[in-house]
């Protein structure tokens, strides 16, 4: 799956505040995702991040 950082996801299960959409701020084996309402940041292992996203919402500022 080709996820970069800057990318937002939407994933299928709410964080607990109430948000599905997190910011990627780091990719590897392990992602570091921001949640985009309270702010606070996670790292989650890649497998269990790319079987939870719905969408991925990719801004096209690269030329």
């Amino acid at each position: 799956m080709d996820i970069r950082i800057g990318d937002k996801l939407e994933m299928k299960k709410n964080h607990p505040c109430g948000c599905r959409t997190f910011l990627v701020t780091r990719v590897g084996m392990d992602f570091k995702i921001k949640c985009t309402k309270c702010g606070r940041e996670v790292m989650v292992p890649r497998l269990k991040v790319e079987k939870n996203i719905k969408k991925i919402i990719r801004t096209e500022e690269e030329v």
